[in-house]
Order: C-alpha cells, then sequence, then structure tokens
C-alpha cells in the first residue's frame, strides 16, 4: 500500500518497532482489524472489543502470513515484527491519516443526525458520472470503519466520499482530522444521540466540528431548510451554500410532483441561473433534499447539469434503506437500517405515499436520553396525522408509538408486541393482501428479519 512501509507506520502512530530492521522499508499490502482477514504481507492492528481480547489472535494473524502487528501490549522478545503502540484504536486512525495524506484527490466528508448514509450514495452517484469514485461501504463511518474505508483508496480514485457519525462529543475532529475533506456537507441536526448531546445545539456544535479540518479552499455544503444549519456564518473564512426547498438556497427545488412509491419529479436550480428537470426513483421528500445535495456537491466538482441529472436518476436503491420490495402479495418498503425521530417520521411520510391500506411496522428508536418516551410518542402521533391505517408497535418503547398513535386518531389502529418474536407470530393475522409496509426501527432491533419474513407472505 502506498507509502505504508512499517517504518513509516511507525512514525505515524508514534510506536516503537521490535522486529528485523531489515523489514522495515516494506510495504504492506493490506491493513486489517479483524484477525479473520489477515492475509499475507498485511498489517493486523490487534483493537480489543467490549468482550474480546483481539490480542489473542494475535498468532492466527502471523500463521496466515501477517507481516506485522500493532499491539498496546508488550508482546516481548517475538519471531515476528510488532509495532507497540500506547492505544491501538488511535494508531489505527494515525496509520489511516498517513494513507489517505498520500493520495492528492478530493474528498467529500458527509455527516448529519440523519440521512447521512442515503445523502452519501446520492452523492455518490451523481459523482461517479464524471469521476472514479471511493465511498464509505454500508455505515463504516465511525473511529475503526472510517480508517477501514481509507484503506480501500486505491490509485485509480479520484474522489472519496466518506460519512462520518459521532455520538459523543470530541469523536468528530477524530475523524476528520484523518478525513481532511475539501467539501463538508451536513445533513440536518436532528435529535439522535440526545442521550450523549442534550440539546441539538450540542449536536449542531460537534457535527460542524468537521469544518476546522476542511482543507484550504474548500467548500461547506449545508441544508438551509434546518433550523440550525441555515444560521451557519463562515467558518474558517469559508461562507456556507445552502442546498433545500426554500427560495433562499442556492441549491433548491420546485414543482415537486410526488409519483408514489416510484419517486418524486421535480425541477432543480443551480446557482448559475441553469435548471433541469428529473426524477428522484426513490420516494419521499427527504430524497429530493438528498438529490440536491448530490447536486450541490456535483456543481462544486465541475460537473454539468445533463451529468448531475444522470447521477439522480441512476440512484440504486440500498437494502434497509428505503429500498421497494415488490412481492405477490405486498408493497414492502424496508427502512429497517436505522431510526431516530426525524428519519421515522420521513419513513411514515412515504408511507403515506402509497396508495391502499398502509400498515407502519416500527420498533424502538435508542440514545435519545430523557425525552425517549415523548419522541416515541411523537411519531405515533404523526403517523396518526398523516393517516396511517395500522401502526404496530414491536420492543418495550414503542408501546409509547401505539398509544401516541391511537389517542391521537381514533382512526388509526394500534397494536403492541412486546417482542419481535409476537409480532411474527401474530403476523400473518395482522398483515393483509395488498397492504404498503413499512418497517422501521434502530439497527439494535434486527427488524430484517421482519422484512424477510414479509417476503413469504
Amino acid at each position: 500500500m502506498k507509502n505504508l512501509t512499517l517504518e513509516n507506520i511507525t512514525k505515524a502512530c508514534q510506536g516503537t518497532y521490535h522486529g528485523d530492521e531489515r523489514l522495515c522499508d516494506r510495504e504492506v499490502e493490506g491493513v486489517v482489524i479483524d484477525s479473520r482477514k489477515v492475509k499475507p504481507g498485511y498489517l493486523f492492528v490487534a483493537i480489543d472489543g467490549v468482550k474480546v481480547n483481539a490480542h489473542q489472535f494475535i498468532p492466527d494473524t502471523v500463521r496466515a502470513g501477517a507481516l506485522c502487528v500493532v499491539s498496546h501490549e508488550d508482546l516481548g522478545e517475538t519471531d515476528y515484527p510488532y509495532i507497540l503502540v500506547e492505544s491501538t484504536g488511535q494508531a489505527l486512525l494515525d496509520i489511516a491519516k498517513l494513507y489517505r495524506d498520500s493520495f492528492d484527490i478530493k474528498v467529500v466528508g458527509i455527516t448529519g443526525s440523519a440521512g447521512k448514509t442515503s445523502t452519501k450514495e446520492m452523492i455518490a452517484s451523481v459523482v461517479a458520472q464524471k469521476y472514479q469514485v471511493h465511498k464509505t461501504l454500508g455505515n463504516f463511518n465511525n473511529e475503526w470503519g472510517l480508517p477501514i474505508t481509507i484503506f480501500g483508496l486505491e490509485e485509480g480514485h479520484q474522489v472519496a466520499i466518506l460519512e462520518m457519525g459521532v455520538n459523543h462529543f470530541g469523536e468528530m475532529r477524530r475523524l476528520s482530522s484523518v478525513a481532511s475533506p475539501d467539501i463538508c456537507v451536513i445533513t440536518n441536526i436532528g435529535v439522535a444521540h440526545l442521550e450523549f448531546f442534550k440539546t441539538r445545539e450540542g449536536i449542531f456544535q460537534e457535527k460542524t466540528q468537521m469544518i476546522q479540518d476542511m482543507k484550504n479552499g474548500g467548500t461547506i455544503i449545508l441544508n438551509g431548510d434546518d433550523d440550525l444549519l441555515s444560521r451557519t456564518a463562515p467558518i474558517k473564512g469559508v461562507k456556507p451554500v445552502f442546498f433545500g426547498l426554500g427560495d433562499e438556497n442556492q441549491f433548491r427545488a420546485d414543482h415537486i410532483e410526488p409519483l408514489g412509491l416510484k419517486g418524486t419529479a421535480c425541477t432543480i436550480y443551480l446557482p448559475n441561473n441553469s435548471s433541469f428537470t428529473c426524477t428522484v426513483p426513490l420516494p419521499g421528500i427527504h430524497m429530493v433534499s438528498n438529490a440536491l445535495a448530490g447536486a450541490a456537491v456535483g456543481y462544486t466538482l465541475g460537473l454539468d447539469n445533463q451529468e448531475i441529472k444522470a447521477g439522480i436518476e441512476g440512484l440504486p436503491s440500498i437494502p434497509g434503506r428505503n429500498n421497494l420490495i415488490k412481492t405477490e402479495h405486498l408493497i414492502v418498503l424496508d427502512d429497517c437500517y436505522n431510526a431516530n425521530p426525524v428519519s421515522m417520521k420521513a419513513s411514515v411520510d412515504v408511507l403515506d405515499m402509497a396508495i391502499g391500506r398502509k400498515v407502519a411496522i416500527l420498533g424502538d428508536m435508542g440514545e435519545l436520553g430523557d425525552n425517549t418516551r415523548e419522541l416515541h410518542r411523537e411519531v405515533g402521533a404523526y403517523a396518526a396525522e398523516k393517516g396511517i391505517d395500522l401502526v404496530c408497535g414491536i420492543g418495550p418503547v414503542s408501546k409509547e408509538i401505539v398509544d401516541g398513535a391511537v389517542k391521537e386518531n381514533s382512526g388509526t389502529e394500534g397494536i403492541w408486541f412486546e417482542t419481535k418474536g409476537e409480532f411474527l407470530a401474530a403476523m400473518r393475522d395482522v398483515i393483509r393482501e395488498g397492504d404498503n409496509v413499512l418497517v422501521k426501527a434502530s439497527h439494535g432491533m434486527q427488524f430484517t428479519e421482519i422484512v424477510e419474513a414479509l417476503q413469504t407472505l
């Protein structure tokens, strides 16, 4: 891997090299934190998990051909090279920073309370119309996932699109200092992770830390429809540009025509006074906002209108994220990868576009702090306001969703299941032929099992 010699790696993570000095100018073939993925010539970084000490797998990695190991434990005299560091977690970030800086490419950094991954996919689809793109896989967006994504960079890549997710103060700078973005995109400031940030203003403070590590001459792209982001003053001398539905945004949309679950038609306007019509292929007004973010990044990187339009209209669906599944008997809106109040309401909006009976299968949302029950009730009330026919709440806290739905509107039926198993046992009695079914919950609820079960009906 470019620039990743054992000597450079040792210097980057301020470690101490133990082993054959003749190997110091050798470049590693790959960097992994999963011992099962080690191949000959790889570097294994032993990061301990909550329940597992990764150092116990070091002998396995050596047998698999690892060139070197990074350890925060003194391994003593060994017959293989290792680099002793104070923290293997920090070492992973330091090595990723070394590797990222060896590439002269544009980096787009994306963060926000909701919609990071779907926005990343939209931006990638647009930018790929002109450039070779490397992007975060799935939601590999934390202090382990971001480095692993960066290690996937190759010589042919021209633009890297990196998602960054945080849930504690101080995490963003550790990520953004590695990513060093040229373009900073923030989707919104919601209420995810309030358990740790306490207020939306706290979330705003942490998310905008990404901009502190933006490269000179960079671009700040913010959601101008968000009340906090829209008031953002210039940072590091750079005035933000805004995207959104409001007329005051430089990248905006109008003539918005919902096409049901087939997507949304709209006209997109750019700062050069040009415009184009397009169809955003995934349903929901929030996907129009994502398209505008994609247009803003594409415009910044020099794409023309036709390239931006092609990227928006060519957006693929992603399992677990607004993924429309048509079965013989149902239409399933699979949005079960994760959830917070903002994204859950957005998914209810999408379900509201369906023709026929509308069923929302909603599970617990995590990390909402002291307002957890109130925020769950608000989602239920919102579903009732939108006229959702049936709300199924699954999980201890989701009883609040059902209570909110039934209380607000007697026309909405509500059924609560304490466990996923209880719902699955009753599913055939609850779901009807021709239903439009939304499935959404926090990732830990593992609602993919429900999505799979629905496809058997």
